[in-house]
């Protein structure tokens, strides 16, 4: 059974066949990677590379968990910038850091990303869903005038899923029918055209013009 990593060095071998992973999967793509190329690439021999991972199945695994939680900070670290931003300059913002993110390094998270669509998803979304639920939350409370829009948790939640089914089915074409930058584009003009068809005029000028009628 492969061990757990206590010590720091032992760490520093799991994060290093980690790292080597994503590297052979951006240079060979996910079938053709194998344990041998991740070893090398990794600076270590194979049978050290079985004493924490039982197979390159266990390896990717350990890649998409590591993809989530950057997926995770990264939101958490664009949030402070788009909450003074109005909607749709908002939503590309997030859309472009996010691309910006699967692109580096050889595309190696984009063909991670890739994979976690070929696979159930569901262990990968739930993270990345609550900390887009969080950012969004946080972006109605700094902007108060949308504590006016009706049942916010459950629109929340449609555009929040649909908005992941929609980018994970993008991600998961060698050939999309629209670019990365349109599919942006277009979501935030859909949420921004709700948001502007079902935001309520302020019950406090609602409540006054009642007042000046009677």
């Amino acid at each position: 059974m492969p061990r757990k990593p206590r010590q720091q060095r032992s760490r520093a071998t799991v994060d290093a066949i980690i790292e080597a992973g994503f590297i052979c999967v951006a240079r060979h793509g996910v079938a053709n990677t194998t344990t041998r190329h991740i070893a090398d690439v990794a600076g270590i021999g194979v049978g050290s590379l079985y004493e924490y991972f039982a197979n390159k199945e266990d390896i990717f695994d350990a890649m998409n968990k590591r993809f989530v939680d950057d997926v995770v900070q990264l939101i958490r670290d664009i949030t402070p910038h788009m909450l003074a931003l109005d909607i749709e300059p908002a939503i590309e913002l997030v859309f472009r850091h996010f691309g910006e993110f699967l692109t580096r390094d050889d595309e190696r998270y984009l063909k991670v990303a890739r994979q976690i669509v070929q696979a159930d998803t569901k262990d990968y979304v739930e993270p990345v869903s609550k900390a887009l639920m969080d950012m969004l939350m946080r972006y109605i409370v700094s902007h108060a005038e949308l504590m006016r829009l009706p049942d916010i948790p459950t629109m929340a939640y449609i555009i929040i899923n649909g908005g992941i089914f929609t980018v994970l089915r993008h991600l998961s074409s060698e050939d999309p029918p629209i670019s990365y930058a349109q599919l942006s584009r277009g979501l935030a003009s859909m949420v921004n055209s709700w948001v502007q068809q079902n935001l309520p005029p302020p019950a406090r000028g609602a409540a006054g013009k009642r007042r000046r009628n009677g």
